[in-house]
């Protein structure tokens, strides 16, 4: 039994604690309430399983004796940090309390942030940064700044090491944006959450331009123009809900191999609708997710950046119970060709699962680069080659498929045979040479063509020649650029049997400090 001095110290343990967990107040509470907004705490509550967080630096202070803060303290200092488990396993979190000084980072608040990407590092579990800050506390000056500094370091040294994922769940302004820019995924939450380097007000003074936080950097703006934002969600829940789904597919570090979930097998796997997806028009669209969601298990495809550059498609799926990253070029939009966007939407995609061990998946319908001049302006080749540069690198187990058109250099970056792919099939209804055959015969046939009696009939006698002889996929598989054509309906059998025989790949790259990619 406690002594009264005993109970005095317990009761003083008691309120401290009650002090810490009301954060700034219940008017303050009560304000980001109506927002549609969730506390600090009760975010952390939601994300971890129940009763497993456990958290570090409740009673921290801050240092700062200007401005008149040396009279107002909040136990914890604006944010929550601590460790628990996801889903039966161990992560590390830290929650910005907007509810104290509206979650600005001072030099404490840094420090705890700091402290638990250390230990998440050094025990290789992935840490979880959710965001609602106003931006550096002012009246801290550079210490403040310097924290920030501290907390991009670490993200820093952090990436490729173990998984960081953020979530955007109010305000993330200036500095405070780069560290969510260097971790791996990004949530947002649609029309309560923001990110932006310089705020409306700021850029109406630069330049004149009237805008308002939605539209400079919402969730909507940086999930379908900028790229900046994995993951539009419609609220807090739904956003906590995606950083636990992702999770499931992706290992606690890089030395870890990605999850596998138990699996029976269905049958002969045969999937025979993919048979009739391929359009006989070989111009037609059609939907490439049709093919990947036939191909993985069953509801399994994760979509990654589902609204930016949506010609092409990449996300985690599970193939036979097995985790897998997929790229896929998609026909429905733009042709699926590469362009800009969509080279470093997917160069970072192959760069995440190739860091964290995630074997790869490639469908290839492409027919080419996106020609013009606000391609090549916009660097186009340099953005095409972080694509290729990324595939190359990439260690872990690699497979194609190429469903139709794979035709000049976009089918050399498309994960090729000769670039390090471990296995490439083609279905016959593949195409795979320089380029399309009507192009070709007029480059090739110019002077035919021109000299004929009927010009029009003599290049489409010449396209009908080059089809044969280049449209399809034999060429490259006498050559053994494919391993084998396979019928569409045998894709998933073949890929769960790949997938295994490649499970205890070992591929090393050149020693080197790290490569230099054309960034």
């Amino acid at each position: 039994m406690y002594s009264d001095k005993d109970k005095t110290k317990v009761e003083i343990l008691a309120q401290k604690n009650a002090e810490a967990e009301l954060g700034g107040g219940e008017r303050r509470v009560e304000s980001q309430h109506k927002k549609g907004k969730l506390t600090a705490r009760e975010r952390v509550e939601l994300l971890m399983d129940n009763g497993t967080f456990e958290e570090i630096g409740k009673f921290v202070m801050h240092r700062c004796k200007d401005f008149g803060l040396d009279k107002e303290y909040y136990l914890g200092d604006g944010v929550v940090t601590g460790y628990g488990t996801i889903n039966g396993r161990p992560v590390y979190v830290f929650s910005q309390d907007f509810t104290v000084f509206g979650g600005s980072l001072s030099e404490t608040h840094a420090e705890k942030i700091c402290k638990i990407m250390d230990l998440a590092m050094k025990n290789g579990v992935p840490v979880i940064g959710l965001n609602d800050s106003g931006g550096a506390r002012i009246q801290e000056g550079v210490v403040s700044l310097g924290g920030y500094a501290d907390i991009f370091y670490k993200n820093t040294l952090a990436s490729g090491v173990i998984p960081q994922i953020s979530g955007i769940m109010g305000p993330c302004a200036g500095g405070a944006v780069y560290s969510p820019a260097i971790t791996d995924f990004i949530m947002m939450v649609e029309n309560t959450s923001y990110m932006f380097v310089t705020g409306p007000n700021v850029v109406k003074t630069v330049t004149n331009e009237e805008v308002t936080s939605e539209e400079l950097g919402g969730a909507s703006t940086h999930s379908s123009k900028s790229g900046v934002s994995h993951f539009s969600c419609a609220n807090e829940v739904e956003a906590i809900n995606n950083i636990k789904r992702l999770l499931s597919y992706v290992p606690q570090n890089c030395e870890d191999k990605a999850p596998i979930y138990p699996y029976e097998q269905q049958g002969d796997e045969k999937k025979v609708a993919l048979n009739d997806i391929i359009p006989d028009n070989p111009n037609q669209p059609y939907d490439i997710k049709e093919v990947i969601d036939h191909t993985v298990d069953s509801d399994s495809f994760f979509e990654v950046h589902k609204t930016y550059a949506e010609n092409i498609v990449v996300g985690f799926a599970r193939l036979g119970g097995r985790s897998i990253g997929v790229v896929a070029n998609q026909p429905a939009v733009l042709a699926g060709v590469l362009d800009n966007a969509a080279s470093e939407k997917a160069a970072r995609f192959v760069r995440f699962c190739d860091s964290f061990n995630v074997p790869l998946l490639v469908f290839e319908d492409v027919p080419g680069f996106l020609p013009g001049t606000d391609q090549e302006w916009n660097g186009i080749i340099k953005n095409g080659a972080k694509l290729l540069y990324a595939f190359c690198e990439a260690t872990v187990p690699r497979v194609t498929v190429i469903t139709r058109k794979a035709y000049g250099g976009a089918y050399d970056v498309m994960n090729s045979k000769h670039i390090g792919a471990d296995m490439n099939y083609a279905w016959p209804t593949a195409e795979i040479a320089v380029m399309g055959a009507k192009g070709a015969s007029e480059i090739i046939f110019r002077k035919e063509i021109k000299e004929a009696s009927d010009p029009e009939a003599k290049l489409q006698e010449k396209v009908d020649e080059y089809t044969e002889k280049f449209a399809n996929p034999y060429r490259a598989a006498h050559r053994g650029f494919v391993d084998e054509v396979i019928l569409p309906e045998d894709t998933r059998r073949k890929l769960m049997r790949a997938f295994t025989i490649l499970e205890n790949k070992v591929d090393e790259l050149p020693k080197k400090k790290h490569g230099n990619i054309p960034l």
